[in-house]
């Protein structure tokens, strides 16, 4: 049993001991009226009712309003404290516990209680008109027992606000600090492990073909360096959650999903057709990511960006060791402004694709969608997946804690080492 519910009965026991004793020993009564046990039967019924205060407090008051007013009119009104003790905690039960937009509703009942005991009353009979309406005294009762209720409710209300409030605030502050350790470690771990990973790669491409073991050991390096920034990525994933969202299961869009892409754009009014030439193949998931990108990408600047363009085409081609793109249209390239224009801007972005696929191509991979380039994305699209694949040495990274290389000899193009740093193989 709860506390609420033992209180509620505590109560309603209460209230049926103290009318018992009025009804049949007339304590704290001032005029008893009728049978005593015609009042004592109906302090009974109405200290029951007390029982179902919370849960029906409205119902349980106008089902003991009526049992009065019956009472009432068939043996008269009594006068005494437990007349009015039972309705005025049902009213205090009905502000405090019913809806707000419905507990007014407790005040023209106790008006109809009130208004029955006042006609009903026996000494009332002879009573002047402005004598009846000093009896009106004896509605106060009630009024104040339902706005206590109404301020217990709202005071209640507020706190519980309040809680809610200082949640809110904490979670929000959970969230901020997730965030920032997030970007920390992306900036710090991130950045390091990055460095490390392409410079291995960097110097397994320089390698001799007959150094054999030097390579396979920068290999694992590579390949432990990949592996920690893929699980370093979902860590700052699972940071980055809210509290409570469930983490999207959602897998990453790939070439396998071109259909879907076409179909995008063919509702956006664009109409695009897939051509897929070779052996299509499972691409690691970051190439496969890119891929999808940069034909999402070279689709949209054709949307946007290609003048009277009509249909658009994208071709994927699986090469033996690498996977050619192309986007294409039939519209015209828009004049390219001194500043920098919108394809720019997706050239950019492109580019820093291509750079987060391969971590070693240069911010020059994206290329421009100018006049005289038709079509106009494709040719970005195309340049950019092809660029994907080299090794750019011309742009060492530079910071406070690197040194400025030493200049070496050029190679020739029939180099091993150069041959084996054109591509970058998934």
């Amino acid at each position: 049993m709860s506390r609420s519910r033992a209180f509620d009965i505590a109560v309603a026991v209460l209230i049926g001991v103290l009318g018992q004793l009025e009804a049949w020993a007339g304590v704290g009564a001032t005029h008893q009226q009728g049978p005593a046990w015609a009042q004592s039967l109906l302090y009974a019924v109405a200290a029951t009712l007390l029982l179902w205060r919370r849960h029906q407090p409205l119902a349980v008051l106008a089902v003991m309003t009526s049992v009065y007013l019956v009472e009432f009119a068939l043996f008269g009104s009594p006068e005494g404290y437990g007349v009015a003790l039972a309705p005025a905690v049902a009213t205090y039960s009905a502000g405090r516990c019913a809806a707000p937009r419905r507990s007014w509703l407790a005040l023209p009942l106790a008006s109809a209680f009130w208004l029955g005991w006042m006609s009903f009353d026996p000494l009332n009979e002879v009573a002047s008109t402005a004598e009846r309406l000093e009896t009106a005294v004896w509605m106060s009762p009630s009024i104040i027992a339902w706005l206590s209720g109404a301020l217990v409710r709202v005071t209640l209300l507020y706190r519980e606000q309040r809680v809610a409030t200082h949640e809110q605030q904490a979670s929000r502050a959970v969230a901020e600090e997730r965030n920032r350790i997030a970007r920390e470690l992306h900036d710090v771990v991130g950045h390091s492990v990055s460095v490390m990973t392409v410079q291995a790669a960097g110097v397994r491409r320089r390698l001799r073909e007959d150094q054999v073991v030097e390579r396979e050991a920068l290999e694992t390096v590579e390949g432990v360096g990949r592996e920690a920034m893929a699980e370093m990525r979902r860590l700052v994933g699972v940071l980055r959650e809210a509290d409570g969202a469930a983490p999207s299961l959602e897998p990453w869009p790939g070439l396998g999903q071109v259909d879907r892409l076409a179909e995008q754009f063919r509702s956006s009014g664009l109409p695009v057709s897939v051509t897929v030439t070779g052996d299509p193949r499972e691409l690691p998931g970051g190439v496969d990511l890119t891929a999808y990108r940069l034909l999402q990408e070279g689709l949209t600047n054709a949307l946007r960006h290609a003048r009277g363009a009509s249909h658009a085409a994208m071709l994927i081609a699986y090469d033996p060791d690498a996977v050619r793109l192309e986007v294409v249209d039939d519209g015209r390239g828009a004049r390219r402004p001194a500043a920098a224009s919108g394809a720019d801007v997706g050239a950019d972005a492109v580019g820093g694709m291509v750079s987060s696929a391969c971590g070693s191509a240069s911010r020059s991979t994206a290329g421009h969608c100018g006049p005289g380039h038709a079509p106009t994305a494709g040719s970005s699209s195309s340049r950019c997946f092809q660029r994907l694949r080299r090794h750019d040495r011309r742009r060492p990274a530079r910071g406070p804690h690197r040194r400025r290389p030493r200049p070496r000899a050029p190679r020739s193009a029939d180099d091993p080492g150069d041959r084996a740093g054109r591509r970058c193989r998934g």
